[in-house]
Parts: C-alpha cells; structure tokens; sequence
C-alpha cells in the first residue's frame, strides 16, 4: 500500500512538473521571408549586328556651267539598303548612353529630265554606300528601349548626264560628301544577349559641285547636287556581356 502511495505521489509531481519544463523551452525565433529579387535588363556593353531596310535619296540639280546657269530639278533615288553596325552603351538608372558606328551597302537609283536643257538630257544619281557616326540618348523599360541619336553621316554617290537615246553624254567619277545625321529608334531584348529593332535616320547632306567629263576627258557640264536621305531598317543586334542585373 505505501508503494502505491509513493509512485501515485510521483506521477502526481510530474504531472505538476511538466508545464513548468514546457514554459522553459525557449520560443523559435521569428525568421522573415526573403525579400523578392527581380531581373533587370542591363542593356550596357559592346554589341554588334547586322541591318537592312530601304532608302530614299532626294537629289536637287542646278547647272552652273558658264553660259547654261540655272534649275535643273530634282528626282528621289530609290533602293535597298543592308549593312552592319558596332557599339557600346552604358546604362544609368533608366537611362541609356552609346556610341555607335554603322556601315551600309546601297542600291539608291533615280533619274529626271533635265527642267534647263530639255527631255533629250536625263540626270542620273546613285548612292552606292553610306555609313554613320553617331551618339545615343535612350530611355529603358527593362528589355525595352527608345532612344534618339545623332551625328555625322557620309555617303558614297556617283552620277551620269545621259542623251535622249540613252547614250552617254558625261559622268563624274565616284565620289563621298558628309554631312549630319539625326533619328530614333526603338530596340526590344528578347533573349539574354539579343535584341531586335526597328530605326529611322534623315541624313543632312551638303551640296556640292561636281565637273562631268564625256568619255574623251573634256568637260561637257558642272553642276552642285544638293542632297538628303531618309532611311527605314531593321536590326538585329548581339550584346557581349551579362544581360541582367539583380535589383531588390
């Protein structure tokens, strides 16, 4: 009987015991969530790509041969364009920074009867190349991108008087004016280094005089060309380096 006394006793003490060793464990620590990381475009670094599009050349003729002075008129050389460009930008929160350096092929070909000498002289001009020098300013919305840009612009043109039945009356050798290049742009990053874009430039061209010769070498005119291109082309573009950034 005093056994079952003492271990009822026992069992009454831990009993009594146990809340106590309970309220003494020490709570879990609160631990808080992860804040949440989210990926952002980095649209700076070199980059390299490729373009093509199409091109109008309007080009504005004036005789000013000795005893022939006057208008000419003016025709829009017409054609395709595909060529590559180089790069770096450097971003700054959402703005966007670059130098670029583009070079073109070109097919602009156009032609007007001459408004001085008559319908049987035909003035003829193409634009053979043409490359750009600009600076760009851009604004970025993740992998999306606006920008403007500008600069200096060179083209490669050559031009011909023909003779009503299309023969040969003179031409001048291949030759490059420069002049200013303005545009805009907008390029969207689908992938992790590549982006495509779509980019409109107007060229401002200065005018310049130009001798044409008959196949014997004499000269047979002189007139200053004044010219302006518009361009249209799409991009294709694959940047080196990381493409994102980790912002909190």
């Amino acid at each position: 009987m005093k056994k079952i006394l003492l271990v009822t006793a026992s069992l009454i003490a831990l009993g009594a015991a146990a809340p106590a060793v309970a309220a003494d464990l020490a709570a879990r620590p609160y631990t808080k969530a992860p804040a949440m990381i989210a990926a952002v475009y980095d649209w700076s670094g070199f980059y390299i790509g490729a373009n093509g599009g199409w091109g109008s050349s309007r080009n504005s003729w004036d005789s000013v041969a000795l005893g022939a002075v006057g208008p000419e008129g003016s025709h829009t050389a017409n054609g395709g364009t595909v060529g590559g460009q180089v790069g770096y930008r450097w971003q700054a929160g959402t703005w966007v920074f670059g130098l670029e350096a583009q070079g073109n092929w070109a097919d602009f070909k156009g032609s007007n009867a001459s408004t001085l000498f008559g319908p049987g002289f035909v003035n003829n001009s193409k634009t053979n190349a043409f490359g750009l020098f600009t600076g760009q300013v851009g604004y970025a919305a993740n992998n999306f991108l606006l920008y403007v840009k500008g600069g200096a612009a060179v083209t490669s043109n050559s031009y011909r008087i023909n003779t009503a039945p299309g023969a040969l009356f003179g031409t001048t050798a291949d030759d490059t004016r420069w002049g200013g290049a303005i545009g805009v742009g907008a390029e969207y990053a689908f992938a992790p280094n590549w982006s495509v874009g779509l980019e409109y430039d107007h060229l401002f061209m200065q005018d310049k005089t130009y001798s044409f010769t008959n196949g014997a070498g004499l000269v047979v005119g002189s007139d200053r060309i004044r010219q302006d291109i518009d361009l249209v082309t799409a991009r294709l573009n694959y940047k080196f380096g990381g493409p994102v950034v980790a912002r909190y």
